[in-house]
């Protein structure tokens, strides 16, 4: 027999209608056990999250994402555009670990850290039911006539919603171009900082357009994450799922009739209430399997328990599960594909970490200057280069200088021998290196400079010495 029909949902979206328009959701309040644990976890990364770029750590801002400046702060760690493959790394093992993730536990990213969700769902959906009530209480509203009750409820919750995007749009900027610039931008006022003030709008633009209008369209066609669990999820990961088996046996699911035994009829246990579907902020039936929408949110899990519970059935027909699980009655394995991932994301981390601690806090960089050669001043060769230091850190050097290591001779910097680089500042100039002719081996000599700060050494680097061919 075809299974072609029961694949038909495949073929739409569940906020499409037939017709082609949007169909907006009104998802019933959950409530139940995993809701109670994913506020507390929203509230906790919401915290960090309007924290981050405001925490310092050496004076350097907990997180912070310049791209213009290309300037990147991850764990209160400075990157700059020297330090991009540091950066590269970081974010090969973040996809690395998401793709682990998913691998083992699905898409319980997004129903339970995702930003997206964790606003849309604990805060806007939150307030939208104290203000609009509960989905029936939506679902009139929103066929009511535009009278006074209708227009004081938009404007009320309209109102409160772009206050908000507002708030998240100082974040967010905080984020882009650093705490101070936004706080210099509050005492400034908008007019002096008019390109971070612009910016400030359009983001909040686009985040109340987001949450008020957009929502759950963001999971299903602007976000790649929803796409790419497609491709990772096999057999063995862990999904909400629906338990089939159980819910359909051999009879399918029907209505609930206390007068009758469920075990003798062969009926399922699921009662078709469809509860599952009211409560689902994707508006799709969890019962037809993994699907694109699914976000992992687990609001079927604890309506359905509820359902369970008041008629006598055991919980768990929606839980956490993998497909063996449910139809083979396997346990979960952790599979060579996810140790695989696993020995991948180890590698990345330890090379991440080493590069880390190897990593200088000043950068030189000491080239030769192009199209000139060697000069003879006496018994000694002169060559001329560049040289480039960039301070990574949150602190002033006063005294830098610099010294040959491996080699006897003389650096004379263009201007002050000695001169300061302040924090997250880069200093240039030129400078000649005088080495005796009678100790030059060959007419290239590799030289090492130390970079000082009066006696500390910062960081080392190696040039390239000309002197004239010997012909002994």
């Amino acid at each position: 027999m075809s299974n072609l029909p029961d694949e038909a949902f495949r073929d739409t979206i569940g906020t499409i209608d037939e017709g082609g328009k949007r169909k907006y959701i009104f998802p019933k309040k959950p409530s139940g056990k995993f809701y109670d644990y994913r506020k507390w976890v929203s509230y906790v990364l919401l915290a960090i999250l309007v924290a981050n770029p405001f925490i310092k750590i050496n004076g350097n801002q907990f997180m912070m994402f310049n791209i213009l400046e290309r300037r990147f702060n991850i764990f209160g760690f400075p990157f700059w555009p020297q330090d991009f493959y540091l950066f590269v790394i970081s974010m090969l093992v973040g996809i690395v670990f998401i793709i682990l993730f998913t691998v083992v536990f699905g898409r319980i990213f997004c129903g339970w850290i995702c930003p997206q969700t964790i606003f849309l769902e604990m805060v806007f959906r939150r307030i939208e039911y104290w203000i609009d009530g509960d989905r029936g209480a939506q679902l009139r509203l929103s066929r009511q006539e535009w009278n006074s009750e209708k227009i004081r409820k938009r404007v009320i919750k309209w109102t409160v919603f772009f206050l908000i995007s507002f708030g998240i749009a100082n974040v967010f900027l905080a984020y882009l171009v650093g705490s101070d610039a936004l706080f210099l931008m509050i005492e400034q006022g908008p007019i002096s900082q008019a390109s971070n003030f612009i910016a400030l709008l359009i983001f909040t633009g686009v985040f109340y357009f987001v949450f008020v209008w957009f929502r759950e369209q963001v999971c299903i066609i602007a976000c790649p994450y929803g796409r790419l669990q497609g491709v990772l999820l096999d057999n063995k990961s862990i999904n909400v799922a629906y338990d089939f088996v159980r819910g359909e046996k051999e009879e399918g699911r029907a209505k609930f009739n206390k007068k009758e035994d469920r075990a003798t009829t062969g009926k399922g246990d699921c009662i078709d209430c469809h509860q599952c579907v009211h409560v689902c902020p994707m508006g799709i039936d969890i019962r037809n399997g993994t699907q694109l929408e699914c976000t992992n949110c687990t609001a079927c899990i604890d309506e359905c328990d509820s359902i369970m519970d008041s008629v006598g059935l055991p919980k768990g027909l929606i839980r956490y599960a993998s497909e063996d699980e449910i139809v083979k009655k396997e346990p979960f394995r952790f599979t060579a594909r996810m140790k695989g991932y696993t020995a991948v994301l180890f590698i990345l981390l330890s090379v991440f970490v080493g590069m880390l601690f190897l990593r200088a806090d000043v950068q030189a960089i000491i080239l030769r200057l192009p199209g000139q050669l060697f000069q003879h001043k006496g018994d000694k060769i002169s060559n001329v280069y560049t040289y480039k230091i960039v301070n990574k850190t949150m602190k002033d050097y006063n005294d830098i200088h610099f010294e040959l290591i491996d080699q006897k001779g003389d650096i004379k910097n263009v201007g002050s021998e000695h001169f300061k680089i302040i924090k997250e500042g880069i200093s240039q100039g030129t400078l000649f290196i005088e080495i005796d002719q009678a100790i030059l081996e060959s007419d290239k000599t590799k030289v090492k400079i130390g970079v000082y700060n009066g006696n500390e050494l910062l960081e080392t680097t190696t040039t390239n010495f000309l002197g004239p061919r010997s012909f002994n």
